[in-house]
């Protein structure tokens, strides 16, 4: 039987004007069906991370909840955490890093997060990546490439987390792509995906699925 992963995508409380998160989640989605997946997508956020119910991998692409609702950020809370309680992985998309402000666990989950005020990205366009560990199975024989995104800059990252992307700018290194540890949760962060023109990358979508495979296969630490 394959693996089933659930993509919860922005809408709602959790979309914004800047992220077609429709267009993202269904690109993810291929992506995972191509590597062999079976893939629901859901964008009834809140209620689906509240209960995530029966699959082998999540995935989160979602925006910043506005406006708050407390009861809703508490249940949410609760059902990520339990997710994660139960050690299974979970997959998170690019502006994701800036969500779930009422779960103060969300940057020890993650292992790290746009921090307003100091996080920014250069504009959008040809975006250079720097693959840093050939040998992790995620990246293994993947080279340096160039897509169109958006590069995140100075994310609050954990010194925890395995760098295995990256892109420089002014001389100094920023992650864009890591996997991390939370309890015996598997995590990998891909910060790139800011539209479908990043899934146009054939070494993006190769990253992607790979990652996705890596979290679900038995035995796999960050």
């Amino acid at each position: 039987m394959n693996p089933r992963a659930v993509v919860v995508s922005g809408s709602g409380r959790y979309a914004d004007p800047w992220h077609p998160f429709a267009d993202t989640s269904a690109r993810i989605a291929g992506v995972l069906r191509g590597a062999g997946f079976e893939v629901e997508i859901d964008e009834r956020v809140d209620a689906r991370l509240a209960d995530v119910g029966e699959c082998e991998l999540l995935v989160v692409n979602v925006g910043f909840p506005d406006p708050a609702d407390e009861a809703a950020d508490a249940a949410t809370r609760a059902g990520l955490l339990a997710y994660l309680a139960t050690g299974r992985p979970l997959l998170v998309s690019h502006v994701s890093s800036t969500s779930f402000p009422a779960m103060p666990e969300w940057e020890g989950v993650l292992g790290g997060v746009w921090v307003r005020g100091t996080t920014f990205h250069p504009e959008y366009g040809p975006s250079h990546v720097e693959v840093v560990d050939g040998r992790h199975p995620i990246t293994a024989g993947v080279a340096d490439f160039e897509l169109l995104d958006e590069r995140y800059t100075a994310l609050r990252v954990s010194p925890d987390v395995h760098v295995l992307a990256q892109h420089t700018l002014d001389g100094v290194a920023h992650p864009l792509l890591w996997t991390h540890g939370y309890g015996t949760a598997r995590v990998v962060y891909d910060a790139l995906g800011h539209d479908a023109a990043s899934y146009e990358s054939p070494e993006h979508r190769q990253l992607l699925g790979r990652a996705a495979l890596w979290l679900v296969a038995p035995g796999s630490t960050p």
